[in-house]
């Protein structure tokens, strides 16, 4: 419009139109009472959320119309480490527990009529020879009747020689008409039952002997006392328990308790390491005696393990026991991959798919170079090295192989 030009009526009428539509699109942008203008700030955050509206409102659309979505990614599976154990020659040893015993284990009692004991001569863990004398039990009235016999000997032997006087006499006069015939053999009859009554007589006297001598309790074999159960003063009899206990020569053994299978294996002279419970020291010995039968509640059987004395031995004690069988091939694995639990020992593999398998093993010989495995895996499979405790059977893994050791 020009300057200082009047508008005319039409032209006025189409400026007021127009301020009145904008007027309209800024009460729409910015509702207000109209007092003030709104500020540059809020208008951009206007067009802002208009734009994030129309993104949201395209993403929508996409999806709707059949875009695709996005794969969920897969959890990774854990990494375990194995190895293929393969077979190689290890020895095979026997492991098993046992008692301690005396190997020939003598109990030692009254042999006599028994009585009063007056005196014991030695105690648990001495040493004794054969006929040793261990204890002693009054004797004064046997002593007393071996008096008696002895003078009853006395007198028979007596009336012997008497008898034999009179007879060598009727003999001389017998010639002479003096003496029958009949008088001789009733005098030789006489002599005979007098030489009878001297036989019994000294046969008495020889019994009460032997039950005096019986009244001395002696060792019936050389070896070491295991125990004593009698004091002076206490009255024993024949019926009685036994007064000590003995270890002949002091051999002991073991009475190792073997399963069934480990049992058919064994074989008299095979080498044994016994220990003791509470013990560093091992002890060698052979296998001397193998059980003709097995316990059927237990499946096991008694291989006797025959060993020197030695005071830390102690009959009735508890050992353990490595019996050597030889050699086999078998795989052997680190301590790491062999795991235990109330069924026994066993190992995790690797089979089909990545599943973990649980394989229950036989232990052999456990060295240096790691745990013998008996019967439980071929040595093809893959084993889990380690991390055993944390897997389950079942569970998928992803399999890496370890690095050979130098």
């Amino acid at each position: 419009m020009a300057e200082g030009r009047v508008p005319r009526g039409g032209e006025m009428k189409a400026m007021n139109v127009e301020q009145g539509f904008w007027r309209k699109r800024v009460d729409m942008i910015e509702p207000g009472d109209g007092a003030h203008d709104a500020g540059p700030g809020r208008r951009k955050l206007m067009i802002a959320a208009i734009v994030a509206l129309l993104a949201i409102a395209a993403l929508a659309f996409y999806l709707l119309s059949g875009g695709e979505k996005p794969a969920p990614s897969e959890p990774a599976l854990p990494r375990v480490t194995v190895i293929v154990p393969g077979r190689q020659p290890v020895i095979n040893l026997v492991t098993a527990t046992g008692n301690l015993a005396a190997r020939r284990e003598m109990p030692v009692g009254v042999a006599g009529e028994g009585g009063i004991v007056t005196r014991v001569f030695v105690e648990p863990g001495d040493w004794v020879a054969k006929g040793q004398v261990l204890a002693t039990v009054d004797r004064q009235v046997q002593v007393q009747q071996a008096a008696q016999m002895n003078a009853q000997i006395a007198a028979a032997q007596a009336d012997a020689k008497m008898a034999q006087s009179e007879l060598d006499r009727a003999q001389k006069l017998v010639a002479r008409g003096f003496v029958s015939q009949a008088d001789i053999e009733r005098k030789t009859a006489t002599r005979d039952a007098a030489l009878a009554k001297v036989r019994v007589s000294q046969a008495q006297y020889g019994e009460m002997n032997a039950r005096l001598g019986r009244l001395d309790i002696r060792a019936p074999e050389a070896g070491l006392v295991l125990a004593r159960a009698v004091e002076p003063g206490q009255i024993v009899s024949s019926g009685g328990d036994a007064l000590f206990r003995l270890a002949k020569g002091g051999e002991m053994e073991m009475l190792a308790k073997l399963a069934e299978s480990d049992l058919a294996a064994m074989a008299v002279g095979q080498p044994a390491t016994v220990t003791p419970v509470g013990s560093h020291t091992a002890f060698k010995g052979q296998i001397w005696q193998i059980a003709p039968i097995i316990d059927p509640q237990t499946r096991q059987g008694i291989a006797r393990i025959a060993l020197s004395y030695d005071k830390a031995l102690r009959p009735g004690g508890f050992a353990a026991v490595e019996i050597s069988s030889g050699r086999v091939d078998a795989p052997l694995l680190p301590e790491s991959a062999v795991q235990s639990d109330e069924k026994g020992n066993f190992v995790y593999v690797i089979g089909a798919n990545n599943m973990v398998e649980r394989r229950d093993v036989k232990t052999g010989a456990v060295s240096d170079a790691g745990i013998a495995i008996l019967s439980g895996i071929s040595g093809n499979e893959n084993v889990v090295l380690s991390a055993g405790a944390f897997l389950n059977p079942g569970d998928k893994v992803t399999p890496e192989r370890a690095k050979a050791r130098p």
